[in-house]
């Protein structure tokens, strides 16, 4: 082959043209060269030029393919189509610590056609990635059958990779991606969420602020969470031992920074890996926290307690009638507990009195309940920015028997998100701040809504805190934190009507109580969906014997991260209590 038939194979025609003519220019000094009997001379130049132009040519075809190696910046999809890798900001706790990043991974694509015995390569790559899913098999069976180069997983890490790439099959190809991983596996599963195969937030924050998202990882930043790491395993670990040792179906965990809004932690039980989400049944990815509602039972004495002092129709020292059974229309209403007694509106909520509470809610009217319920936000579906968010069951009609039953968390279903915004409100200074995913930075130009006065605020934060010293949350106290708070255990329904055998129970709780309107207060709130009591409970279901006792233990781990002093006072606390007596597992605490 001649060096013009060369340069007609690897250059464009101009440059075919151009080396033609340079060539003849060559060979006419050569034939002069010859004519001059300046053989040996000519000889050499000859192989000197012919080196010269090999060297040059190999040269670019270096260079070029460095380059299409190193920074073509692509990858292309089982069409061909080219597909750039998406970039998503890390994802950070508020204190800079990693919870969800980018790693380079793998997608595995096949060309049929250029395998030799298809069966066999199905079973090998099976064998060396045994964790397939179920929608990847079926791909691989797919694509395998037919003639088109196709899209098999991805996400796949070096090592499995290599696992592949060891089979040494023909047809197998691999192209990098940008995957996204969870460092902490299921710690703040739900609250993090996660993003699809596209790249694109598909569950909890990572859906809720996709763009911020997006946008922080075009510029090489982060984006933090308002969630507190610390704050978050401590609650978790706590909510799963509860969960585990009173056998529920669902449990929440919640903390938040009252006075900011800022959701410090948020658990739903079961959880799961977003790094394995195949490996988890359905049930696990709902976050309920903002995605179910219950019926709270007395924690709402809360919000009707409030309501009542609030619009002035009661005082902390008006004595209420709650004696015998409390009958609307058809329906007796009773105490959990009952008295038989006029009870001040103090013990109607330590005694957490059903009677005495539907009396203040009556004397209320079911205008004026209802307007303070819907400045709670306990009407309408909680702006937190989740997808799970749902909106809460309320009545259609605000007769005198919802009016009853509302007033003390039946009739009503909120989630455990809007519950902790709604009691925040009140022990806020009375004012209501959005619950929010991220931190707050300016807390000096923090704004709400007034939704109680403060006066009634201070006699709310007195009547959780004589809860927790004299009532059914004796269990959740913790010396020298000043904590109050609220059981609330409510019957289930099945066929219309209570069932007694299956229950939720709640506690909310606020610390400290004590100190000036405008210092950080911090809400814990833990709801079981249907215990079943245990030894540790002494067999008791209701929430002052299996809530309460986990609030105080996750209480006494976080209050040191959160910077709150405490102050020994040796008093008996739920660390000093006796263990459940017989008659306490068979009656249970105060509701």
């Amino acid at each position: 082959m001649s060096l013009i038939d060369f340069g007609r194979r690897v250059l464009p025609r101009s440059g075919t043209r151009r080396l033609a003519d340079w060539w003849q220019s060559l060979e006419h000094t050569f034939e002069k060269a010859g004519a001059d009997d300046r053989v040996e001379n000519d000889t050499r130049f000859r192989m000197t030029i012919v080196a010269g132009v090999f060297m040059l040519i190999f040269a670019v075809l270096m260079v070029g393919a460095v380059k299409a190696a190193l920074f073509s910046g692509r990858v292309e999809e089982a069409s061909g189509a080219p597909v750039l890798a998406v970039q998503r900001g890390d994802l950070t706790d508020r204190n800079g610590l990693l919870m969800a990043t980018n790693l380079p991974h793998y997608r595995l694509v096949i060309v049929p056609a250029e395998t030799v015995d298809r069966a066999f390569v199905r079973e090998q790559v099976l064998s060396a990635l045994p964790d397939m899913p179920q929608a990847g098999q079926r791909r691989l069976a797919q694509v395998l059958s037919g003639e088109d180069r196709g899209f098999i997983v991805g996400g796949l890490t070096a090592e499995q990779r290599q696992a592949v790439h060891d089979l040494a099959l023909g047809g197998l190809y691999f192209e990098e991606e940008d995957a996204r991983v969870y460092p902490l596996h299921d710690l703040g599963a739900h609250v993090i969420g996660f993003a699809n195969q596209d790249g694109e937030g598909a569950a909890g924050f990572e859906a809720a602020f996709n763009d911020d998202i997006r946008n922080a990882g075009q510029a090489g930043g982060s984006v933090p969470l308002s969630i507190d790491l610390r704050v978050q395993g401590a609650l978790e670990n706590e909510l799963e031992a509860v969960a585990a040792d009173q056998q529920v179906i669902g449990a929440v965990g919640l903390v938040t920074n009252i006075r900011t809004g800022e959701v410090l932690a948020m658990a739903s039980y079961p959880d799961f890996d977003p790094n394995q989400r195949g490996a988890s049944p359905a049930t696990s990815f709902i976050n309920r926290a903002a995605g179910s509602v219950w019926e709270m039972g007395s924690t709402f004495k809360i919000f009707s307690i409030a309501a009542g002092l609030d619009s002035g129709v009661v005082q902390p020292n008006t004595v209420i009638d709650a004696a015998g059974g409390l009958r609307l229309g058809g329906r007796v209403i009773n105490d959990f507990h009952a008295a038989n007694r006029a009870m001040t509106v103090d013990e109607v909520f330590t005694h957490s009195s059903n009677i005495g509470t539907s009396r203040i809610a009556a004397l209320m009217g079911g205008d004026v309940m209802q307007s303070y319920y819907d400045q709670f936000g306990l009407l309408d579906r909680l702006q937190i920015g989740l997808a799970e968010s749902t909106a809460p069951l309320v009545p259609q009609r605000w007769d005198a028997n919802t009016i009853a039953s509302a007033s003390f968390g039946h009739a009503i279903g909120v989630t455990p998100l809007q519950m902790a915004a709604a009691v925040g409100a009140i022990m806020n200074d009375g004012t209501y701040v959005p619950l929010t995913l991220r931190p707050v930075t300016d807390r000096a130009r923090l704004q709400g809504r007034r939704v109680v006065s403060s006066e009634t605020s201070r006699q709310m934060l007195r009547l959780m805190r004589l809860n927790v010293t004299d009532g059914s949350g004796r269990r959740a106290d913790v010396d020298g934190f000043s904590v109050g708070g609220k059981t609330g255990t409510a019957e289930k329904y099945a066929n219309g009507r209570p069932d007694r055998t299956r229950v939720v129970s709640s506690f909310v709780s606020v610390f400290p109580t004590e100190g000036p309107a405008d210092q950080d207060r911090y809400l814990v709130l833990i709801l079981l969906d249907e215990p079943r009591g245990s030894a540790q409970s002494g067999g008791g279901r209701t929430a002052g014997l299996t809530a309460a006792p986990a609030v105080g233990r996750v209480i006494r781990r976080i209050g040191p991260f959160l910077g709150v002093r405490r102050q020994r006072t040796g008093e008996p606390t739920a660390e000093h209590l006796a263990p459940v007596s017989e008659a306490d597992a068979m009656t249970g605490a105060p509701r």
